[in-house]
């Protein structure tokens, strides 16, 4: 009787492990697959989010050496600061533009107030824009 009673729950122990079954498969592909949708759909926000930073980031180093010009043009003569209308840049910036606003409008007498805007993006070209100010004296 002994016999018996080990050979049985030896049987019962092989019948209970024979793996998964097709809705525990299943279950777990749904899982991984909401998981990897996720992570795909972060990882395109994060390459949108790149491309933005290095489109801004783009808009204010031609700004800034705009801005650097203009205060060259300042050291040879005060008079030599003027507007600019929006134009292209040249290449390999060709989708970015640039514009220089000067101002009279001051705190104090004998200053300039000096805007430079760089629009990027859309059709238009402004959809996004950068603006420096700063005032130049006599």
């Amino acid at each position: 009787m002994t016999n018996r009673t080990f050979r049985q729950n030896s049987t019962d122990a092989k019948n209970g492990s024979q793996g998964f079954t097709l809705i525990e498969v299943l279950i777990a592909i749904v899982i991984l697959s909401v998981g990897l949708l996720g992570m795909a759909s972060l990882t395109v926000g994060i390459m949108n989010g790149n491309k933005i930073s290095n489109e801004l980031t783009t808009a204010t180093t031609l700004a800034e050496d705009k801005m650097e010009d203009l205060r060259r043009l300042k050291e040879i003569g005060y008079l030599n600061v003027v507007a600019e209308t929006k134009a292209d840049c040249s290449s390999p910036y060709g989708e970015y533009r640039r514009e220089v606003l000067v101002t009279d409008d001051s705190p104090a007498p004998n200053m300039k107030t000096v805007t430079v805007t760089a629009y990027w993006g859309g059709t238009s070209k402004e959809d996004h824009k950068v603006e420096l100010q700063t005032i130049f004296g006599r």
